[in-house]
């Protein structure tokens, strides 16, 4: 995995009147080799439209593409797949998706973290390992802690931190042995231009190779 996976969410970059596509160039372009796209709503034909658009990007930069939830998305779009414990069971998922794209699997708890390591997916996210917003009624903070108990517990799988991931504990989640990070709010600067998204992009990049 690569150490950061940004997250294109919709809502948040609506919130920043930021354009996804646009964004997701930016992205690329400071250097990221992994996006996931996350639309909480209806997938519309402007939403898919902006999703294949944005895996069109990921292929010409070799970047891996991640569709978080809709199955039939990813495999439209022959992309990975990210899934949360009330979507599509990931043994399910795999089955659909086939054996040769990538599938993730949200986890918040011990329980969830154990279930998960037995499970056909190539990494376990967990969290929120910090307070976020990006997320309506999350579940309770694990903190660095929480994380150390994933990464133990993971049978060997990548272990991917969400929720609250700034440069500022970056390396803090590290450290309790986060393979990669996953981030959404401190990859979208004030303001949200492609110029400064791509400079925020360079910076995480330099921080994560200290």
């Amino acid at each position: 995995m690569p150490r950061l996976y940004p997250i294109l969410d919709t809502a948040t970059l609506a919130r920043r009147g930021c354009d996804a596509g646009a964004a997701a160039r930016a992205m690329l372009e400071g250097g990221a080799r992994i996006l996931q796209f996350r639309h909480k709503g209806s997938f519309t034909r402007d939403v898919f439209a902006q999703a294949e658009r944005i895996s069109a990007l990921c292929r010409e930069a070799d970047a891996l593409f991640i569709i978080d939830d809709r199955a039939d998305i990813a495999m439209m779009l022959d992309a990975g797949l990210h899934v949360g414990q009330d979507d599509v069971p990931a043994h399910i998922a795999r089955r659909l998706i086939g054996s040769d794209r990538v599938l993730g699997l949200s986890t918040h708890n011990a329980e969830q973290v154990a279930a998960a390591a037995s499970q056909p997916v190539d990494y376990i996210a967990f969290g929120p390992v910090y307070a976020t917003a990006s997320k309506e009624n999350p579940d309770p903070v694990a903190g660095p802690d929480g994380l150390r108990m994933a990464v133990a517990g993971a049978a060997g799988r990548p272990v991917v931190a969400i929720g609250g991931i700034a440069r500022a504990n970056a390396a803090e989640a590290l450290a309790a042995g986060a393979a990669s990070l996953a981030v959404i709010g401190d990859v979208l600067p004030d303001p949200c231009t492609p110029e400064a998204i791509r400079s925020r992009i360079e910076e995480w990049a330099l921080l994560l190779r200290k």
